[in-house]
């Protein structure tokens, strides 16, 4: 079964266990504006403290690096700390692009290869000035341009299954051939289930 949450019934940080506490996996998604921003990072805390298999996507894998940034490195972090924006014309990442996948990691797995070609739709990148205090606690960074100057993905180190990535998988999944981290996801989910 799929639940359907409005990130803005989580905003405050007092339904999330109301609406979240019988999920076996989380997805946040991406878009473009601040409505339902900190909903979605109140989604991200909880699956990264409930060991709940976790995707984010685009915006997604942003919520997660501010959520992480806040509570587990002490970062006064939002969107415009943590990621930058591409340049200042408001130019966008459109289309596909190559991306490095680190060796020994869920994207690794995933993938069974170390570089592949997502699509991109996105104005913020990872703000590389936190990269390591990030990663110092935990961050994973999982995937980055073929010149290791963008972040691409993410995950967690003591976490059974969480990945954020800052392509759009679903642009290259379809029915009769699922994304690579889809199917992963899915299967981490049906692994907290059973549990």
């Amino acid at each position: 079964d799929i639940k359907w949450v409005s990130a803005e019934e989580l905003g405050n940080g007092k339904n999330t266990d109301k609406y979240l506490s019988d999920v076996h996996g989380i997805v946040v998604s991406g878009r473009f504006g601040e409505k339902g921003l900190n909903g979605k990072i109140e989604a991200v805390k909880y699956a990264r403290e409930n060991n709940i298999p976790f995707l984010g996507l685009c915006l997604g894998m942003q919520c997660a690096v501010i959520e992480f940034a806040r509570n587990v490195c002490g970062i006064d972090a939002d969107s415009e700390v943590i990621h930058k924006k591409r340049n200042s014309n408001g130019e966008m990442r459109l289309g596909s692009y190559s991306c490095n996948i680190k060796p020994g990691t869920l994207l690794y797995e995933a993938y069974g290869t170390d570089t592949v070609s997502e699509r991109y739709r996105n104005k913020y990148e990872f703000n590389n000035k936190y990269k390591e205090e990030i990663t110092s606690k935990g961050m994973i960074i999982s995937a980055t341009s073929p010149d290791e100057i963008l972040v691409e993905a993410i995950e967690l180190e003591r976490h059974p299954w969480f990945v954020g990535t800052q392509y759009h998988p679903e642009y290259k999944s379809r029915a009769n051939r699922p994304h690579p981290v889809f199917r992963e996801f899915i299967k981490a989910a049906l692994k907290h289930q059973q549990k």
